[in-house]
C-alpha cells in the first residue's frame, strides 16, 4: 500500500500534531474540523511549534518551509475522501467517532486505510460499524505529539495483515516507535497511566495530601517528570475521566472506579490547562493549586 497523502479530522491538540509529524516527513496533509477557527488554530500552533524546532537547531528554516506547503485545511469532511489514509482524531466519544465515519465512509476509496487516534475505545466494535474493518486500525500516538516517540498500533480482530505492516511502516517514517497493543480497553499505555492519575485524585479527595505534595512526592520519589494531577491537567480531565469510564465499564472492576472528585471537576468545567482550570488554576503568570 503507498500512502503520501494523509487525510485528520480534528485539528485539536491530537490533530495539529499528528498533522505536524506527517507534514514534516514528506506526506501531504489535510486537516478537517467543523470550526474554521479551529483550522486556523491548528496551523498556527503548527507553525510556533515548528519554529520552536528551529530555533532549536532539530529542523532547517526550508523544512519547516516546506512541511507548512504541504499543509492544508478543510471545513468538508467529504474532501478527505482521495486520502490515501484518514485518522480520527477528534473527541473521545464513541458516538461522535462514529458520525464522522458514517459521513466518510461513501467517499473513500476501496483501498484506504481508516484509522482512528482513540485512547481507550474498542477499535473492533468502531470497525465493525464500517465498510472496511480489515482495512479499520488504531493509531494511538502520545501527546505533545511531535515530542513523545512511541505511538500504540491496535489491531481489530477483523484488521488484516497488510493493513497492520503497512501502518508499522508509516509509523517508522515518521521517526517514531512503534508499541503493538491487544483490543482491550485503554490498550498498554493509559491501561497503566489513567488509574494512577485516578489514585492520586483519591489521595487528594482523601486528604491524604494536597496537590503541591502528591505531585511533588511523584517527582522527587518515583523520578516522574511530571506530576500525576499535573499531567491530569495537561491530557485534559474529561479525557481522563472518559478512559476510567471506558476501563470501568469494559472490564467491570470496581479499582477502576472514577474517583467522585475526578467527576466534580469535570461538572464544573475544570478540565485542566485547556479551560484555565484543573488541580492548577492557569489563570496568572504561573500555575497556583486549586486544592
Amino acid at each position: 500500500m503507498t500512502i503520501q497523502k494523509v487525510g485528520i479530522v480534528g485539528a485539536g491538540q491530537m490533530g495539529n500534531g499528528i498533522a505536524h509529524v506527517f507534514a514534516l516527513s514528506g506526506y501531504d496533509v489535510l486537516i478537517n474540523d467543523i470550526s474554521a477557527d479551529s483550522l486556523a488554530r491548528a496551523v498556527a500552533t503548527i507553525t510556533k511549534n515548528l519554529d520552536r524546532q528551529v530555533s532549536k537547531n532539530l529542523i532547517s528554516a526550508e523544512q519547516k518551509a516546506e512541511a507548512l506547503g504541504r499543509i492544508s485545511t478543510t471545513m468538508e469532511l467529504t474532501e478527505l475522501g482521495p486520502c490515501d489514509l484518514v485518522i480520527e482524531a477528534a473527541t473521545e466519544k464513541e458516538a461522535v467517532k462514529q458520525a464522522i465515519f458514517d459521513t466518510l465512509i461513501p467517499h473513500l476509496g476501496k483501498d484506504t486505510i481508516l484509522a482512528t487516534n482513540t485512547s481507550s475505545i474498542s477499535i473492533t466494535r468502531l470497525a465493525s460499524r464500517t465498510d472496511r474493518p480489515e482495512r479499520f486500525i488504531g493509531v494511538h500516538f502520545m501527546n505533545p505529539v511531535p515530542v513523545m516517540q512511541l505511538v500504540e498500533i491496535i489491531r481489530g480482530i477483523a484488521t488484516d495483515d497488510a493493513t497492520y505492516q503497512a501502518t508499522m511502516a508509516v509509523v517508522k517514517s515518521l521517526g517514531k516507535t512503534a508499541a503493538s497493543a491487544e483490543d482491550f480497553p485503554a490498550f498498554i499505555v493509559n491501561r497503566i497511566l489513567v488509574p494512577m492519575i485516578n489514585e492520586a485524585v483519591y489521595t487528594l479527595y482523601e486528604g491524604v495530601g494536597s496537590v503541591d505534595s502528591i505531585d511533588l512526592s511523584m517527582k522527587l520519589g518515583a523520578n516522574h517528570p511530571m506530576g500525576p494531577l499535573e499531567l491530569a491537567d495537561f491530557i485534559g480531565l474529561d479525557t481522563c475521566l472518559a478512559i476510567m469510564n471506558v476501563l470501568h465499564d469494559g472490564l467491570a472492576d470496581t479499582k477502576y472506579r472514577p474517583c467522585p472528585l475526578l467527576t466534580k471537576y469535570v461538572e464544573a468545567g475544570w478540565l485542566g490547562r485547556k479551560t484555565g482550570r484543573g488541580f492548577y488554576d492557569y489563570r496568572g503568570e504561573t500555575p497556583v493549586p486549586t486544592r
